[in-house]
């Protein structure tokens, strides 16, 4: 392992990694007119109606063009292709055109931002569109910005009215009228996640679709349970052989096979639990075939069942449920009509229990930054302690992730994950520095959980996007992500932060710009909250029927799996590289990196005992004379009143509490690039990291990395030797493997029971305090007689291999 300093970087700023304090402006205030007032910011203890005090407020005009009816159609043609085009300044949208129609509904938002605003009238114009040539003219209707009404939610939205079209001069009214609405409003209002943008005037088709805000639920899953029993009556191929029976589950692209029953019989007995990951609502079917191992490279199906999911019972604790029989169909059944009455007289039968488990929590993302910790069944969940809200601001100093028309651009979007809600933010169009203001709020069942918030790159904006690097579709490209985990929030407290977003590259890691954020975690039931701290993380069916570790690293890969097929088939799609990314799919990959650091952080742990044992055997050896002078009148005092002993304990924790309040954190925690290694990390450890699985470098390279992956296991494997032969020494003591240890050993217990049970406690206390604590002029260089017959004990060492 490379030894790299990580405190020495000289040419870094010292904050470059570190998270920032800001002053966002919060919470302001729409009277009518949409000018700020006094008064007009949020203070403590006045709360605004709005949910939206957690983002800067911003302006926009929104036009909603319903329908227009009566048009006028072509002298030509005799038809009308009607659509609306909605012009302020340079700003135009349209909406989309019906062919042949004289009353179209349109029902389409159109949002401009007041910043922008460079004209004081709004014009609205009704066209026909032409295949060859111009578009006709059929109408306009004109507003003045300052006759425009204010809406501040949660007024009820503005009706729309019906208004007469104008010819082109304004001097006179034409045949046809459009049905409007038009205010000002702010981004609390609900038309705002549906318009379209000025913003993104630039972009078309699909990519619109791509660019709005949306809110996603996970797809609710299950644990589906098939406890494999037995079969009656299998039948093999070849009927002069008794069938090796095993049975093979599917469930989707989930596959998992019983072991082969031990005896051969045409009965065969399993009695095996398959666990599978199943999401409603249910769409695959279980899928269970019999077969028969004829050959190690060949098996044979003796019949199969297919089974919809829906047939199962749920079951909400440890409590069994019925078993039935399902006939099983013979492999090839109902290719020949004439054989089907023969076949229908005889049929294998298998015996199933299969449940879905509503009393687990099904893990789709890593345990160790879980933020639901809900059972599946909703009958089980209890009410909520509190509710977290998210004002995602903005972000500065992005770097460019792709290029567009010869120059660096980026189209940012910001995702957040907390239970089963994921909310996406609107991607704002070619900016370094964007600014969302968009405010979300969850309901929080556990406080000891993490929201993942994840920002990215938008490349499905319907540009014709250059293919990914491996030559398939376009990837949102990754920009980073923060973690806050609400337990280290103060509850009713409004944090505004700059984080920093770290991704690691093959190069090292980096920078990409900074997230800003408001966070506020709202207690609702303190005494609840309180109450949740003594109970265990997960539902209670985890701990009475555990799943095996790998188990859980197998079915959370195939929860991921289905969530990110599930939310990409939303509209829009929520992408796989997304969802993956902000799971931590890769978490459990092998990484130089991460084993040190993990290595340094038990080391950290290890420092705090390691210095109270060098503190301890300074006191021992009298380094300094009065702190070993006050620990010997301490230790006195304590045997004399023994009583004291843990009040004192006690009383002394209290006290380094109290002191360390102080010290406090004052800020939710961040990526901490130290912490990670990924400021030191060697460049071809990196190269590691990054590498493909299965491995796609020379063989020279992995060889190399063979050997250092043996090097840094071999020392692990002594360690844990060395840990695994103090325990063997320890249980040697009275196994009589050495006769004369464990002889030895028994005798020193009975004169120590004998001395102990005529000696007073407190006297026997005294006598090995003050000799540990004795003067070095009394102590000998040489290692203790209990250390020394410790260390003759045998261990199991000898015995291995």
């Amino acid at each position: 392992m490379h030894q790299i300093n990580p405190q020495a970087h000289p040419n870094k700023p010292a904050d470059d990694y570190n998270l920032k304090d800001t002053s966002p402006r919060l919470g302001e205030r729409w009277p009518n007119g949409g000018v700020r007032g006094g008064g007009g910011w949020m203070s403590g203890g006045d709360k605004f109606t709005s949910t939206y005090d957690l983002v800067e407020q911003m302006s926009y005009l929104y036009v909603r063009v319903v329908k227009s009816k009566d048009l006028p159609t072509n002298s030509i043609t005799g038809s009308c292709d009607p659509y609306a085009e909605v012009k302020l300044g340079n700003y135009k949208g349209t909406t989309r055109h019906f062919e042949k129609k004289t009353n179209p509904e349109w029902d389409q938002v159109f949002a401009f931002s007041k910043e922008r605003i460079q004209s004081s009238a709004l014009e609205v114009f009704v066209k026909d569109k032409e295949m060859v040539g111009r578009d006709d003219y059929l109408g306009k209707v004109v507003f003045d910005l300052n006759e425009v009404p204010t809406r501040v939610p949660p007024d009820s939205p503005l009706a729309p009215q019906w208004y007469r079209l104008e010819d082109r001069r304004g001097e006179g009214k034409v045949k046809g009228e459009i049905m409007l609405a038009v205010w000002m409003g702010t981004q609390a209002d609900e038309a705002f996640p549906e318009a379209w943008h000025s913003d993104a005037a630039t972009i078309h088709g699909e990519g619109v679709f791509n660019i709005r805000s949306k809110v996603y639920v996970s797809p609710k899953l299950w644990y589906l349970r098939v406890n494999v029993i037995e079969a009656q009556d299998v039948q093999p191929n070849d009927r002069s052989r008794v069938p090796e029976s095993f049975v093979t589950a599917q469930v989707g692209s989930q596959v998992l096979k019983t072991k082969i029953c031990p005896t051969r019989t045409t009965n065969p007995l399993w009695n095996e639990d398959l666990v599978f990951v199943v999401a409603e609502p249910f769409e695959e079917q279980l899928l269970l075939t019999i077969e028969d191992r004829v050959h190690p490279s060949k098996d044979d199906v003796l019949g199969k069942i297919t089974l919809p999911l829906n047939i199962f019972e749920k079951r909400l604790d440890h409590r069994p449920v019925h078993s039935r029989w399902f006939n099983l169909e013979k492999f090839g059944f109902g290719v020949l009509e004439g054989d089907r009455r023969k076949e229908l007289k005889f049929s294998s039968r298998i015996h199933l229990r299969v449940c879905l488990e509503g009393g687990y929590h099904v893990l789709d993302e890593s345990t160790m930054y879980t933020s639901d910790q809900r059972p599946t069944a909703r009958q089980l969940w209890k009410q909520p302690i509190g509710i977290l809200e998210v004002g995602i601001l903005s972000a500065q100093g992005l770097l460019p992730m792709k290029m567009k028309d010869s120059r660096g651009a980026t189209d940012a979007y910001c995702v957040a994950k907390y239970g089963q809600k994921w909310v996406r933010t609107r991607t704002i169009i070619d900016s370094f520095s964007p600014i969302w203001n968009e405010q979300y709020k969850w309901e929080v069942y556990d406080p000891c959980t993490v929201i993942t918030l994840g920002v990215f790159d938008n490349c499905h904006l319907g540009g014709g996007e250059k293919p990914a690097a491996g030559g398939g579709p376009a990837r949102d490209s990754r920009i980073g992500k923060v973690r806050i985990r609400l337990s280290t929030l103060e509850a009713d407290r409004i944090y505004t932060h700059s984080y920093p977003l770290l991704v690691l590259h093959p190069s090292g890691v980096k920078k990409m710009g900074e997230l800003q954020l408001a966070v506020r975690f709202t207690c609702l039931s303190l005494v609840n909250m309180i109450y949740l701290y003594g109970h265990p993380l997960l539902p209670k069916m985890h701990y009475l029927h555990p799943f095996t570790v790998n188990q859980v690293d197998s079915l959370r890969y195939q929860a991921m799996n289905i969530v990110a097929v599930r939310l990409g088939r939303a509209e829009p799609p929520l992408r796989k590289e997304v969802v993956e990314y902000m799971l931590d799919v890769d978490s459990h990959v092998w990484s130089m990196r991460r084993s040190k650091a993990n290595f340094f952080r038990i080391m950290s742990l290890l420092s705090g005992t390691i210095s109270v044992s060098r503190w301890f055997d300074d006191v021992c050896h009298w380094k300094n004379p009065i702190t070993s002078v006050l620990v010997h009148v301490l230790f006195l005092i304590l045997i004399w009143y023994p009583e004291l002993i843990l009040p004192t304990i006690f009383l002394y924790m209290f006290l380094i509490g109290i002191w360390n309040y102080r010290f406090r954190p004052r800020h939710p925690p961040h990526m901490d690039t130290r912490l990670s290694w990924a400021e030191a990390v060697h460049p071809d450890e990196l190269d590691e990291e990054f590498d493909t699985f299965p491995t796609s470098k020379p063989h020279d390279i992995v060889r190399m990395r063979y050997d250092r992956l043996r090097s840094v296991a071999g020392r692990i494997q002594t360690v844990v030797g060395d840990m695994a032969t103090q325990g063997e020494r320890l249980q040697s003591l009275l196994s009589w493997r050495d006769p004369r240890a464990s002889s030895l050993f028994i005798v020193f217990c009975l004169c120590a029971a004998v001395v102990l049970y005529v000696t007073p406690f407190r006297v026997v206390a005294l006598i090995l305090g003050l000799y540990m604590l004795r003067h070095p002029r009394f102590r000998s260089k040489l290692p203790a007689v209990p250390s020394n017959f410790f260390k003759r004990l045998p261990a199991r060492m000898d015995s291995m291999i």
